[in-house]
């Protein structure tokens, strides 16, 4: 949805696991990721929000090189991964680092501050022992973190200083891209802002592009450039945050947008009711996978899968939009 020249582009991006139907029944396919596609440009943020299970933190798996697509494409800085040999994978790998959810997990408790944040550099870079160090100290003072930090371990600090550190230790090697999974979700809402704050400044400094993976909305809006809906594995709405947040169009997106709260009377949105849960991806349902839960579901839903069509500056993946859009 960019005018730039995009640094990751995914193209029918897939990702199927085989699951065990039990002894000697066979095995299931299950489809965590059904064909989603989209650009990211240099210094900009993609959002990509929906609830759990609808295939986020798969995508965000794919993204970091973590696990391989079961088919589709994905470029990053030019480079098709699909057709990449393993020298240039390796050379990929430190263009693209990751965010973790719980600050709490993601740290090492065994290894002090300073040793952990060079480990990337020791990795991936011919930098001496003195100048890691100043390279570690310069970004922990990017980050908001003070000298005597550089000693301790991750039990010493609070909630919002390890995710600090955590961000720290993503940026420490300049990446082009930082994937963010919910990377606010485990933290106090004072707390919060201070972080979004740090991403948005860091991306100003450094240029640079963020997918950032999240079920709260009032973050999203916060930080996004565009914003990508998903829903059971798929792309149910894709398009500039502006559009997108003025008005939005498919019923899933228009239902996350009424759950979310607003103090003043005039930012509240008309309620949609989603009746009952995520379908099972064991057992998904024919047509738009949508259909068992939207109010507005008729026959030819439930026969037929929408396709992801340009429709008022974004792309919509449904059949009774112009309909049922007030």
């Amino acid at each position: 949805m960019n005018d730039q020249n995009p640094i990751l582009t995914a193209r029918q991006l897939s990702k199927h696991y085989s699951v065990s139907r039990g002894f000697m029944r066979g095995h299931f396919s299950v489809k965590a990721l059904n064909n989603v596609s989209f650009e990211l440009a240099r210094g900009k943020t993609l959002a990509v929000v929906g609830e759990s299970g609808c295939g986020k933190s798969t995508l965000a798996r794919q993204l970091t090189l973590v696990e391989e697509p079961s088919a589709g494409h994905l470029t990053i800085d030019g480079i098709d991964i699909a057709t990449a040999g393993a020298a240039a994978l390796k050379t990929l790998r430190p263009k693209v680092q990751m965010v973790f959810q719980s600050p709490y997990a993601s740290l090492n408790p065994r290894k002090q501050i300073g040793t952990m944040l060079a480990e990337p550099l020791l990795l991936n870079t011919p930098l001496d022992a003195k100048e890691r160090e100043e390279r570690v100290r310069a970004i922990m003072t990017t980050v908001g973190l003070r000298p005597e930090h550089y000693h301790r371990y991750p039990h010493m600090f609070s909630g919002g200083q390890r995710q600090r550190i955590a961000i720290a230790r993503a940026m420490i090697l300049n990446p082009q891209i930082v994937v963010a999974d919910e990377p606010t979700s485990a933290l106090d809402v004072s707390i919060q802002a201070q972080i979004l704050n740090l991403f948005m400044d860091l991306q100003q400094e450094f240029n640079t592009a963020y997918v950032f993976v999240s079920h709260n909305l009032a973050v999203v809006e916060h930080v996004a450039d565009d914003v990508m809906v998903m829903y059971f594995g798929s792309t149910v709405e894709y398009g500039p945050k502006d559009r997108i947040y003025s008005r939005p169009l498919h019923p899933y997106t228009r239902a996350l947008m009424s759950a979310t709260p607003a103090i003043r009377a005039e930012d509240r949105r008309e309620k949609v009711k989603l009746i009952g849960e995520l379908p099972s991806p064991l057992n998904p349902p024919s047509g738009c996978t949508f259909h068992t839960r939207c109010p507005f579901a008729n026959d030819h839903c439930k026969q037929k899968v929408p396709e992801l069509r340009s429709l008022d500056g974004r792309l919509i993946a449904c059949h009774r939009v112009e309909e049922i859009t007030p």
